[in-house]
């Protein structure tokens, strides 16, 4: 299937700007992602401040928000978002993702997965995605936020 012009945009502007690309299941080409990086930094014991990403640095806690827009199209969808090998994956704040700690091969919660015969581990995560039911599709729009770490 053919994607839009703002699709190819929007992809081509993520993938330069900050090294990931989320990608949408085929079968869904009426959907965009766009995705925005943050660096938390700590005022004090109790506050806690997102800034743009305009440099990363070697343990910087970061914050990529992926915003996805439903441009037509009806029932649900797959969000899948490779990690760059800078980034150290944390947690994301829905908690229904699945992770891929072999580039995208296969896919579970990182409890079950296996690196070897060791428990895989958030550094071994390559790649991350979430299900987007057809419910929460209807709105035309929705945010995923999740956490990593720059190695």
């Amino acid at each position: 299937m053919r994607q839009s012009r703002m699709t190819r945009v929007l992809a081509a502007s993520i993938a330069t700007s900050c090294g990931m690309l989320p990608t949408i299941a085929p079968a869904t080409p009426n959907v965009a992602t766009d995705s925005a990086v943050f660096v938390e930094r700590v005022q004090s014991e109790t506050s806690r401040q997102l800034e743009p990403a305009e440099r990363l640095n070697r343990g910087d806690r970061i914050v990529t928000i992926v915003t996805w827009y439903r441009h037509g199209g009806q029932g649900a969808f797959t969000i899948t978002n490779p990690l760059p090998g800078s980034v150290s994956y944390q947690k994301s704040a829905r908690g229904d993702e699945q992770v891929s700690v072999d580039g995208g091969k296969a896919w579970g919660r990182l409890a079950d997965l296996k690196v070897g015969s060791r428990n895989a581990t958030p550094e071994d995560v390559t790649h991350v995605r979430w299900r987007i039911s057809a419910q929460n599709a209807q709105s035309g729009r929705g945010h995923i936020a999740y956490s990593g770490i720059v190695r």
